[in-house]
């Protein structure tokens, strides 16, 4: 005889050490399988009921198993009960054994007690196997129609399992299903719906079937919200809020594409939408589901609109649950009524500001569907004002938001800046670099904000001198490098046009030197460093008064420990000796094609000669090499010297005639020979060598002769010249219905086999893309590292993209290509979408 179950838990209990448990589960083990040896039947339902809370323990349990079909296979009630329920725990439907049994149940099945029947029915219903449903589907579709309300609920739970593991059954209960649903039993009515809503899930066909009962839907519905109270059924002040949900899931199914059956359910939803307490959860979850029916079904506008109020209710609770659950859905809505939604916007921005970071997340992403051009300047204010006090964690999601947004919709150009500058200086650390070149791109492109923009840089740097970003020193040195004189006394130009405090404030050139020698001194960072040499370089040409002493800031960095700081200001030296070209060399860049800027990015620069000039001039250093186009800004008169420069910067350094160099003059002549004494030396009569526009430009800076591409920030703002970054075109990793995934690459020299794949996804399809996640594999020579995407809902027709970052670390670099597969997930049009592709034409050398 074996102990009680009591003194077995009373046992473990009083275990102080992981082995003195499992020494007492050794020995309980060890009596149970000499009881189970004996055939000891007496103690069998005990011994079965100790073997539960062993497996509960998570200790193996497989040496008796077979005592529980004995249990089942007794006669009394007790011994099934017990049996029946290690059946559930013990078992699974994966297991063999359990084929042996379908007779015990089926015989069980036929019982007259209703007990042991709903046993049967709930163990049936609980680990069926799909052989054991095709068996005994017909013993389950007759108790269907027995005459005991408990039999029929277990029956029509029962059901749903068989339906789901085994589909062609389901005619045999398609008839039987919607007789449930005139029952007035609620256990039979909660198990019917749950019936028909398996049977629409699993067949979607069958909808067109059931629409005839909607009517009874709806006065099932009617009488629940006017019954009185009813002890049994019940749940905080709500009649059988359970059955509500149900009907109304099941509503939703029925009227979608239907609008004959919607507008017969639109009476109910209205009544729903307006009776429920909302003090009690049970209520609240009877309003959302009717909010999702409502907007699930052909409803008029103004219940769409009485549902969106209901959502816009439940942003004001208190319980973050029901707030996350509200801006879910008005995150789906919004794309069917903006208007309604728009109504809750103000709600909706303080919930940006909650405590909670995903309610954060949910309501930026409803926040970025709710920007038009209409409220831009409001929104953008409200997320400015708490993007100063945001924490780190949430700070990235919001700044890269509100740049979206700003660059989306903003109504004039000068808006555009003041609102990216804001940016910029309360969250430079995470402005992406692609927000940086568009800003100069803009302003490039808008001569009425040059004087502006600098005068912005001057006083942002003035005002954050010590806490600058890196976004922040490379845009505004960029901008007092280009246009720095229009803040002098007197500079004319259309900047100028305005008054008060869109005129640009006046300053003098000392300081404007002395603020980029400040930033010389306080930052390490070698790219602000950089950029800001280069400013000073390009002032040199408009503020004569300055050149001594800029001289004297470049020989001061000569000495940097940073190699591109100190090249760049031995280039720069160098320039300083041939007066005749400097100032044609300094000159303003010209306007910049964001859209060309965009197509050529991450390609090669061509060795055409014709159609390398123009590209050097739009997308080369910040030190500009050629004349500026009609567009862009203008600057002293050129003279003949300014025509051998352009002759020798657009690949004729004798590549042609002689007569050709020489028809410029004595002038040409003298400032060629600078040029040339500058590049080393070369000789005017040595052999035509095939040369590149891009080489050559790089060649007057003293930079590698191999051929650059353009690409990014450090190019646009004369950063340091990497040209194997930029080698590799674009991949289009994945493409289908409308969803596109493109990789651009970006190799890491200073760490040999590390590229940095920047994936960008869009959606050219009509419907909304959201839940969009992205995992990639690569083979065990290869490591992968994933930065969280900057967000998961893709909008219609490329309304939005968004990116993420993917290192790849390739060990076997130069010996065997990148390899990768893609899986992707996403919910379109309410379906769930899984895609799997394996991407082909990695560029080699990665």
């Amino acid at each position: 005889m074996t102990s009680r179950l009591r003194e077995l838990i009373k046992g473990v209990r009083q275990c102080k050490t992981a082995a003195e448990e499992r020494n007492v589960i050794a020995k309980e083990s060890a009596a149970l399988r000499n009881a189970f040896r004996d055939q000891d039947s007496s103690y069998r339902h005990r011994n079965v009921a100790k073997l539960m809370y062993i497996h509960m323990l998570g200790y193996p349990t497989h040496f008796g198993q077979m005592e529980t079909l004995k249990l089942i296979a007794a006669n009394g009630f007790a011994e099934k009960r017990i049996g029946y329920l290690g059946l559930m725990i013990l078992l699974d439907e994966r297991q063999e054994v359990l084929m042996l049994v379908t007779n015990s149940l089926k015989n069980d099945l036929g019982s007259r007690n209703q007990s042991i029947v709903g046993l049967a029915l709930t163990a049936l219903g609980n680990i069926c196997s799909a052989e054991m449903a095709r068996d005994l589907a017909p013993e389950v579709e007759k108790l269907l129609s027995s005459s005991n309300s408990y039999i029929r609920k277990k029956a029509a739970l029962c059901a749903t399992r068989i339906v789901r593991k085994v589909p062609e059954v389901m005619e045999e209960f398609v008839e039987r299903a919607p007789q449930l649903m005139q029952d007035r039993h609620h256990g039979v009515l909660l198990g019917g719906a749950t019936l028909l809503l398996e049977i629409c899930d699993v067949d979607p066909a069958q909808l067109e079937t059931l629409r005839p009962q909607v009517p009874l839907l709806c006065k099932i519905l009617r009488s629940l919200m006017l019954s009185g109270f009813a002890p049994e059924h019940d749940v905080g002040g709500i009649t059988d809020p359970f059955l509500q949900v149900k009907v109304l899931r099941l509503l939703r199914l029925l009227g979608k594409g239907s609008a004959e059956a919607s507008d017969t359910m639109s009476d109910v939803l209205a009544q729903v939408a307006t009776g429920t307490e909302t003090a009690r959860n049970a209520g609240n979850a009877i309003l959302y589901e009717c909010v999702q029916t409502i907007m699930g079904v052909e409803s008029i506008g103004g219940l769409r609109v009485l549902a969106v109020n209901i959502l816009g209710r439940f942003l004001g609770n208190r319980d973050n649950n029901i707030r996350y659950v509200a801006l879910n859905t008005l995150a789906k809505v919004v794309g069917v009524d903006t208007q309604a939604v728009q109504r809750h916007r103000n709600t909706i921005v303080e919930c940006v500001k909650d405590a909670d970071v995903s309610i954060r997340r949910r309501a930026l992403e409803l926040v970025y569907a709710l920007v038009n051009q209409g409220n831009i300047r409001t929104l953008t204010k409200e997320l400015l004002d708490y993007l100063r006090i945001s924490d780190s964690e949430f700070k990235p999601d919001l700044t890269n938001k509100i740049c979206m947004l700003v660059q989306r919709f903003a109504p004039d150009k000068r808006w555009h800046l003041d609102s990216l500058m804001q940016v910029i200086v309360q969250a430079g650390a995470y402005v992406k670099e692609e927000v940086c070149r568009a800003l100069v791109v803009l302003v490039s492109n808008a001569s009425e904000l040059h004087a502006y923009a600098a005068r912005l840089a001057m006083q942002f740097l003035k005002q954050h001198r010590e806490t600058a970003s890196h976004s922040l020193l490379i845009t505004s040195t960029w901008f007092l490098g280009e246009y720095g004189e229009l803040l002098l006394p007197g500079a004319a130009g259309p900047a100028e046009v305005g008054s008060g405090d869109d005129r640009p404030r006046s300053a003098s050139s000392t300081d404007l030197v002395t603020l980029l020698e400040g930033v010389l001194e306080r930052t390490q960072e070698a790219a602000a460093r950089e950029y800001t040499l280069t400013a000073l370089m390009k002032l040199s040409a408009r503020l004569p008064d300055q050149l001594p002493r800029i001289q004297a800031v470049l020989e001061k960095q000569k000495g940097s420990v940073q190699l591109e700081v100190q090249t760049r200001s031995c280039e720069y030296g160098r320039i300083f000796k041939y007066d005749a070209i400097r100032p044609q060399l300094l000159e303003h860049m010209p306007a910049l094609d964001e859209a060309t800027y965009s197509r050529n990015l991450g390609s090669a620069l061509p060795t055409d000669t014709a159609a390398a000039a123009p590209q050097v001039t739009a997308e080369g250093d910040l030190i500009s090499t050629s004349e500026p186009t009609a567009n862009g800004p203008t600057s002293a008169p050129v003279s003949q010297t300014s025509d051998a420069v352009a002759d020798l910067l657009s690949m004729d350094l004798g590549g042609g005639s002689g007569a050709g160099l020489g028809a410029s003059g004595p002038g040409a002549s003298t400032a060629a020979a600078d040029l040339l004494d500058l590049l080393g030396g070369a000789d005017l009569s040595a052999p035509p060598a095939p040369t590149s526009s891009g080489m050559d430009a790089l060649d007057l800076l003293g930079e590698a002769p191999a051929p650059a591409q353009t690409g990014g920030l450090e190019d646009l703002l004369g950063g340091a010249s990497t040209p194997a970054e930029f080698q590799h075109p674009p991949l289009t990793a994945f493409e289908k219905d409308g969803l596109q995934v493109v990789f651009t690459f970006k190799p890491q020299l200073s760490q040999p086999g590390l590229t940095d794949i920047t994936a960008t996804y869009t959606n050219a399809g009509s419907e909304p893309v959201s839940d969009f996640s992205l995992q990639a594999a690569v083979p065990k020579f290869m490591q992968l590292r994933l930065d969280p995407a900057s967000g998961s809902s893709l909008q219609p027709n490329s309304g939005n993209s968004l990116t993420q970052l993917l290192h790849v670390t390739n060990s076997q670099q130069g010996t065997k290509a990148l390899a990768m597969r893609l899986r992707i997930s996403f919910k379109r049009a309410g379906e769930q979408k899984l895609e799997q592709c394996e991407v082909r034409g990695f560029p080699n050398g990665l």
